[in-house]
Formats: structure tokens, C-alpha cells, sequence
């Protein structure tokens, strides 16, 4: 089994080939170099007043972007509401504000070079509005994400994400987490749904 750096952001020319790959699936792509600068773009597709939710990804915390909506009153985030609420209690509240934002930010584990997104999940909270419950979906992908092929992007997520966020979750919260869903965006099905914005440096895991 070859070797593969999963921390490494990809050359220049393999990240416009992606991006072409990309447009050709539907999906709208916009390339920046770093986080400030993904979270310019995403901010400036995102109206005053609309629902927005999102992952607690490593990738939308770098870019400064769950704090932003955390903070930012102009926008209804789900987050800052739910987070206010009983797991235990309100559990059908909570699925159902995430269910169906206006606009869904999140980031992805791993893109094939041929333009296959790879998000995977513990709970699956994520994985409907992504799919199709979101009015609009923003994904913010690190350049180091990107893999030859789909046997790749599950290697990297079971060898490198899962690893990290595992460690992360026990410390944060004294509990692990597991790989139970798993989403591959092919293409969308019309134009206009989902912007990538590809992010030369590495962000995220």
C-alpha cells in the first residue's frame, strides 16, 4: 500500500484540474489561499436574517467561521440556539431546526481528483441538510484533502480524520466518536446549490 501524506497541500495545477472536475459535476468553485479569505467568501453568500447551520468542523473553527456565527446576530444560527437545549429532552427540537437551513456551511474529508466530495458522520445531524435539506450548501476544503481516488479518501478518513477527531472528542467531551454514515456527493442534480471553496494552505484535518 503506497504512502500518502494527508497533511500536504496539493500543487497548484492539481488543485485547477479539480476545480474544472468540479464545475463539470454542477458544483459552483471558488479557489482562495487561506482561511481568512475562505471566510470572506463564504460571509459574502450568506444574506442578513437567514438560517444558517453548520458542523463543528476543525476546518469552519481555523477560518474563524463557527465563531463568526456564534457571535454574529445578523445571522440565525442554529447552533447558538440548540446548544441552549436538552439533548436529552428536546432531541426532536434539535433535529428539526437542523433539518432544513436556508444555507448549510460545512467542510468535507476528502475530494477524489476527479471531483467525488467525501463527508462522513457519527451521528448522521449533518449529513441530510448536506444531502438535500439545505437551501444552499458552502463547503470549505483545504487543498491537503485532496486524493487520487475513493479508495484513498476512506483511507484517509479511517488512518488520519477519525484518529484526530476521536482524541479530540474524548478530551473535549470524555466520549469517542465512530464512523457510521458516510455521504459521496457525486455532482448536484441542477447548478447553483453548492459552492466549494478550495483552500490552497492546508486547513482543518
Amino acid at each position: 500500500m503506497s504512502t500518502v501524506d494527508f497533511s500536504a497541500p496539493a500543487p497548484e495545477a492539481e488543485l485547477d484540474a479539480l476545480a474544472e472536475k468540479l464545475r463539470e459535476r454542477n458544483f459552483e468553485v471558488v479557489i482562495v489561499q487561506n482561511g481568512e479569505e475562505a471566510k470572506a467568501e463564504v460571509l459574502k453568500r450568506i444574506p442578513e436574517g437567514a438560517r444558517v447551520h453548520s458542523g463543528k468542523t476543525k476546518t469552519l473553527e481555523d477560518a474563524g467561521l463557527f465563531k463568526e456565527f456564534m457571535e454574529n446576530e445578523r445571522y440565525d444560527f442554529v447552533r447558538r440556539t440548540t446548544m441552549k437545549l436538552d439533548l436529552r429532552t428536546q432531541r426532536d427540537d434539535i433535529r428539526k431546526l437542523g433539518a432544513a437551513p436556508d444555507v448549510m456551511v460545512n467542510s468535507a474529508h476528502a475530494i477524489t481528483e476527479s471531483g467525488q466530495i467525501v463527508i462522513t458522520s457519527a451521528s448522521g445531524s449533518q449529513i441530510g441538510p448536506i444531502a438535500s435539506g439545505a437551501g444552499k450548501l458552502i463547503l470549505v476544503v483545504g487543498s491537503q484533502k485532496i486524493v487520487p481516488d475513493l479508495d484513498t479518501a476512506f483511507r484517509r478518513i479511517r488512518e488520519y480524520v477519525f484518529p484526530y477527531e476521536d482524541a479530540r472528542l474524548r478530551e473535549q467531551m470524555g466520549i469517542g466518536t465512530k464512523i457510521t454514515r458516510t455521504l459521496i456527493l457525486e455532482s448536484d442534480f441542477m447548478p447553483g446549490r453548492t459552492t466549494v471553496v478550495l483552500v490552497r494552505d492546508p486547513i482543518g484535518v
